[in-house]
């Protein structure tokens, strides 16, 4: 608070140096495009920063005070993909990169700012539900909920917030953008803002979750007057970014020795899921709950049943035949 309180008088008073980073020689490029995909395309802000972020990402790498956009070439994309492929990126991964550098370049083809580039950019091919979503097992993660047991400030934010991704199966993003008036305590409900869907979705509030929000915002919360649920502990007091809560997943998953592929905040969404799954919920109804527009993002996870496959194959069908 001292901190945003100086900062404001010191620049009131014009005595505050405040850097301003400058400015990218691309970025008008960039500014068009988001432009387009909000005004034409419809896409969700979340999407448009997504996009941009990527095309920012490599453009960065091939860009000197004399380029422009026409002197890009498909080696320079073709490299890029490449670079990402070698430190670790999946297929699939590749695959979206390629496609928002296809679509931003067929975009600059006809704005006249670049030539023949978008029809050479190949992707890795992907094959349909080819992938397994892996997340822990649900005694990890109950194991997981455990570590947050302690007193501290941070225990209890970060209580709050893993309760949310694993009972409800939310994305980071969600979770982050979480606001005060999205808890209507007197009805029991949770509002939460799809950014994908353009709408709001209301869940039970869960005793367990209520309790421990509730026990963060009295004991926990800063004073602020932002209103995003969940704030930093330590000055500047702001509100959490989506990887600072794939963040506490991760640092708490690797101190806890629980070995998955992929430890951010998402592999509980899929650990949700196979629960529910294995509890005998019915895809749909997965579906409805982590809030997929299509029944193909839920279907994958009839993949990883595999205590029905095994009932399935221990099945004697001598008779049948």
């Amino acid at each position: 608070m001292f901190v945003h309180i100086a900062t404001a008088w010191l620049r009131f008073l014009g005595l505050l140096k405040e850097h301003h980073p400058k400015q990218k020689l691309f970025t008008h490029y960039i500014e068009h495009y988001a432009d387009f995909m909000r005004d034409q395309r419809g896409l969700s802000p979340v999407t448009i920063s997504n996009c941009c972020g990527e095309i920012v990402n490599f453009l960065s790498t091939v860009w000197h005070l004399d380029t422009t956009l026409a002197a890009v070439t498909i080696h320079d994309i073709d490299a890029y993909l490449a670079y990402q492929g070698n430190h670790g990126w999946a297929r699939t991964s590749l695959h979206a990169l390629a496609s928002t550098l296809r679509n931003f370049f067929r975009y600059a083809e006809g704005q006249g700012w670049a030539t023949n580039v978008s029809v050479g950019i190949e992707a890795p091919t992907v094959f349909r539900e080819e992938g397994l979503p892996l997340g822990p097992n649900w005694e990890d993660v109950q194991r997981l909920v455990a570590s947050f047991a302690g007193e501290r400030t941070i225990d209890l934010r970060d209580r709050a917030v893993v309760l949310l991704l694993a009972i409800y199966g939310l994305r980071r993003g969600e979770v982050a953008r979480l606001r005060l008036e999205d808890l209507d305590w007197n009805g029991e409900i949770l509002h939460v803002t799809r950014p994908k869907q353009r709408c709001t979705q209301q869940y039970p509030l869960v005793a367990s979750v209520g309790t421990a929000i509730l026990r963060y915002l009295k004991e926990a919360r800063p004073r602020s007057a932002h209103h995003e649920l969940f704030l930093s502990v330590e000055a500047p007091i702001r509100p959490l970014s989506p990887a600072r809560v794939s963040g506490i997943v991760r640092d708490h998953l690797t101190m806890l020795g629980i070995d998955v592929p992929r430890r951010g905040a998402h592999c509980l969404r899929h650990a949700n899921a196979r629960h529910l799954l294995d509890a005998g919920f019915v895809l749909k109804e997965i579906g409805d709950h982590l809030g997929h527009r299509s029944a193909s993002s839920t279907r994958i996870y009839a993949k990883v049943d595999l205590t029905g496959l095994r009932r399935v194959a221990e099945i004697d069908l001598g008779g049948l035949l």
